[in-house]
């Protein structure tokens, strides 16, 4: 089994484990994430690898960051992560590379590393980020965050920490990837 597929399979276990726990069948989560009863049954199935859009609206069905329903879904324990186990995940739809850098700690602190393609754009719902605060740092590339009417443009170095939860965008637009960081503080 590839490490792709492995992922894949980890995070749909990931989401059944979520729903379960709440006690909701397959379409009430349907329902509050607004994405198709058949595509959750493929993604906790492991048959279908989810878009970063589709993970964003399922973590915040579960009230949850998409950064939180990660982490459950890949890191094991322990104070240091080595490079060659950080769990990485490709958002099928836009080769959108993510890699979770940080160990699985009581802080209640994520790192991630994305590498977003030349040419991209990941649109995430607001209740992606309802439930924690973040920045965001341009490690090399140029990146356009997009948070409701408010657009910034970014340059490496350059490090935001976005308003209130508002549907949002990054976007890459230079025919170059954009490599950056989110640093996620969850409310735990």
């Amino acid at each position: 089994m590839s490490k792709i597929d492995d992922m894949d399979r980890r995070i749909g276990a990931r989401v059944r484990a979520e729903r379960e726990s709440r006690g909701w069948s397959l379409t009430e989560l349907a329902e509050k994430a607004s994405v198709s009863r058949a595509m959750i049954f493929k993604i906790e199935r492991g048959d279908s690898s989810p878009t970063a859009k589709v993970l964003g609206k399922l973590s915040g069905a579960f009230g949850l960051s998409m950064s939180t329903l990660m982490a459950r879904a890949e890191i094991g324990q322990g104070r240091l992560l080595r490079k060659a186990d950080q769990p990485v995940w490709i958002d099928p739809e836009t080769g959108y590379v993510r890699r979770h850098v940080s160990p699985r700690s009581d802080m209640p602190l994520d790192l991630v590393r994305i590498t977003l393609p030349a040419g991209k754009d990941v649109p995430m719902p607001a209740s992606t980020y309802a439930f924690l605060r973040h920045l965001i740092w341009v490690l090399d590339g140029e990146l356009v965050f997009v948070e409701g009417e408010v657009r910034h443009e970014m340059q490496e170095g350059d490090c935001l920490e976005p308003g209130p939860p508002a549907n949002c965008a990054f976007r890459n637009e230079s025919g170059r990837p954009c490599t950056y960081a989110v640093l996620a503080l969850r409310a735990s």
